[in-house]
């Protein structure tokens, strides 16, 4: 996926959240740390040239809340979690950049509970790896499916990262 794909594919997700959000009064976007953070801050920069006002923005650490954290042979490095509003009663929607297991999402959501009850949680995310699901959690916003076999790695990159915005797939060593 090139730059120019990448611009189309976020402004069609922008304009989708547009359609199901409305004013976003009720509505608050989380990154999901580290990687979908960056994904996210485009997204809310896209809404806020739509003309979308008063948009919550946080993001959210999954590091010990994940199953495998205590598998790791280094220890972990916890990110920053950044939410400075109330999610009781909100509609949440966690950005992520790819959806692969599943794992990430489901220590998202229980991180999540620290902050309050939701009242409804979606998944947006720009890649979809969809028959590598170990839990049943499914993207309520995808910006491509991608059938890569689980030998290989999908690698977003940013602009504000890296020098270009894209999407690769990379045959995974070891």
């Amino acid at each position: 996926m090139n730059e120019q794909l990448m611009s189309i594919t976020l402004q069609r997700l922008c304009r989708q959240l547009i359609e199901n959000h409305n004013d976003f009064s009720k509505s608050v976007i989380i990154g999901l740390q580290p990687r979908g953070i960056a994904m996210a801050r485009r997204i809310q920069q896209l809404l806020e040239e739509s003309g979308v006002k008063k948009l919550r923005f946080g993001s959210l650490d999954i590091t010990f809340f994940r199953d495998d954290f205590r598998i790791h042979a280094k220890p972990l490095k916890a990110n920053e979690t950044r939410i400075d509003f109330v999610v009781e009663q909100q509609r949440v929607i966690f950005v992520d950049d790819v959806l692969y297991t599943g794992r990430s999402v489901r220590a998202a959501m229980d991180a999540i509970q620290s902050f309050g009850r939701p009242s409804q949680i979606e998944l947006m995310v720009l890649i979809d790896r969809r028959f590598s699901r170990q839990l049943p959690i499914q993207a309520t916003y995808i910006g491509r499916p991608v059938d890569a076999i689980a030998s290989e790695r999908v690698i977003v990159e940013w602009k504000e990262e890296n020098e270009k915005d894209q999407v690769i797939i990379i045959r995974h060593e070891g």
